[in-house]
């Protein structure tokens, strides 16, 4: 849909969080961002430059080696840190609406996504750095070694337009935790919910330059990746992406953290119940309208049982509720854009145009006439070297894939570039688990997903390096110093 020019709204954010002051850009360029489920104007908002990302790193740069952030203790930072939290939860149904309007994900599934976990991970990370040791002392042969935990530095944030409130905060929590400061460039396609981030940590107190929020495009996001103020990039997206800049930070020597992509496979074994399945299948396949990393779009199904299957998830699918994602009644909204949209429709037409058989869905629905809705799609018979088989389609298309016994159904899991998620299905939990340990893939369920932000979470293979969540996402933004002490280091 054309909007014409010219037009704005009380969404409209025409200026970036750089200092710890609402800033002019630097160039003219903006972008409209428009609501998902209805093709119309949300707002329009500016677009930054190489220099908007000069000016924020070198405010990063500046309030982590002259400014207090450097110097606080974790005591210090963890009471900003949870103020910074409360900010967020007064904000938090408004922001999970603007989500919800930005990429059609469904506002029952927002309100924790966008609204509460930012907030509670931020509390999280404030507890756990308390009680982190930053310094221990141990024993050598030339009497002691103080081993001393120090922020990596300034830290690059870039995050995708699928989960934006809650991946900022994956990399934004741990790092202001570690003592790091932030350039956060979030995606065009959600323009507009990045700057609350911006709006409670300045009612928090943070200090100036501890983050900065610069909206822009992938030419000047590679500025904040090369940047040489920038010590460490943090990045959610694509893993073609990811290899750009991962290539780019190796080629630097500088420290990176990449979740990519998936194509996760749910092994359904055949003493599995169905009925399981189906209570499990929208956290596992269908969550956020498939426009999840671990979408499991690959269901691999016995052979014994392979009808039953393939009827239990087409099911699923033709029960979901397609419409407004702001309708609590809604499960099911829109893409995220027009051409996010058209991406999907063609791998529909791609499965469509090979051996599968499609059994529910394949295209637009009828009965919508406004916004990027596609309906929840089921392939049978794919194989797993098929393309819709191999590749991430990042929308409701699934491919049920046959399988003989658990070694074949391991082996046709584990082929595959990716390796981020999965799940296994039987009424035998020590069987599923024996199966889940051996799939190469950094998380996987049995008898459903649930992601817990407590566990480390990211990715084997092409699914990226590093692991965000957990007390351990601390480790990335931390560096090691060791300092060679005398004995009497050892009494203290």
């Amino acid at each position: 849909m054309t909007v014409m020019p010219g037009l704005r709204t009380e969404l409209d954010r025409t200026r970036f969080f750089i200092d710890g002051k609402w800033t002019e850009p630097h160039g003219a360029e903006t972008l409209q961002a428009i609501e998902a489920a209805t093709g119309e104007l949300l707002g329009v908002a500016a677009l930054g430059t190489g220099a908007d990302i000069d000016a924020a790193a070198r405010a990063a740069r500046t309030a982590l080696d002259e400014g207090p952030w450097g110097h606080t203790t974790a005591a210090e930072r963890a009471a900003v840190m949870r103020r910074f939290a409360d900010a967020l939860s007064t904000r938090a149904e408004a922001t999970s609406a603007l989500v919800s309007r930005e990429n059609g994900m469904p506002i029952t599934l927002s309100n924790p996504f966008n609204g509460a976990v930012p907030a509670g991970l931020l509390r999280m990370y404030a507890d756990l750095i308390e009680d982190f040791p930053l310094e221990s002392v141990r024993p050598s042969s030339s009497g002691a070694t103080i081993v001393r935990r120090e922020p990596v530095g300034v830290v690059g944030a870039i995050v995708p337009w699928n989960y934006p409130q809650a991946l900022a905060m994956f990399k934004i929590a741990p790092a202001l935790a570690a003592g790091c400061t932030i350039v956060l460039k979030p995606s065009p396609e959600t323009a507009l919910d990045a700057y609350v981030l911006g709006e409670a940590a300045d009612e928090a107190g943070l200090p100036p330059g501890v983050l900065n929020i610069v909206l822009a495009d992938r030419d000047a996001g590679s500025t904040l990746v090369s940047h040489p103020l920038v010590d460490k990039i943090a990045f959610t997206g694509s893993t073609a992406a990811g290899r750009s800049i991962g290539a780019e930070c190796g080629r630097l020597i500088r420290r990176c953290t990449l979740e990519l992509g998936g194509k996760s496979a749910a092994i359904f074994l055949d003493d599995g119940d169905t009925d399981t399945l189906h209570a499990g299948l929208y956290n596992a396949s269908f969550m956020n309208n498939s426009q999840t990393c671990t979408t499991q779009s690959r269901i691999l199904a016995p052979r014994s049982r392979y009808d039953e299957v393939v009827d239990a998830v087409a099911s699923f699918a033709r029960g979901l509720t397609l419409g407004n994602p702001l309708d609590p009644s809604t499960t099911c909204g829109p893409m995220a854009s027009e051409a996010h949209l058209n991406r999907v429709l063609n791998y529909i037409d791609v499965g469509c145009n090979s051996n599968a058989r499609l059994v529910t869905g394949g295209g637009c629905p009828a009965d919508i006439d406004h916004g990027w809705f596609v309906e929840p799609t089921v392939f049978a018979d794919v194989d797993n070297s098929d393309q819709l088989a191999q590749e991430e389609v990042f929308g409701p298309v699934i491919a049920v894939i046959p399988y003989t016994d658990d070694d074949e159904a391991v082996r046709i899991a584990n082929d595959s570039a990716y390796g981020l998620a999965g799940s296994v299905w039987s009424a035998d939990e020590d069987r599923a688990l024996a199966v889940a340990r051996r799939i190469r893939t950094g998380t996987i369920g049995l008898n459903n997903y649930n992601l817990d932000l407590g566990a480390p979470f990211g990715g084997m293979k092409d699914s990226g390096i590093g692991r965000e969540l957990g007390p351990e996402a601390l480790d990335n933004y931390l560096e090691y110093k060791s300092i060679y002490a005398s004995a009497r280091q050892l009494g203290d």
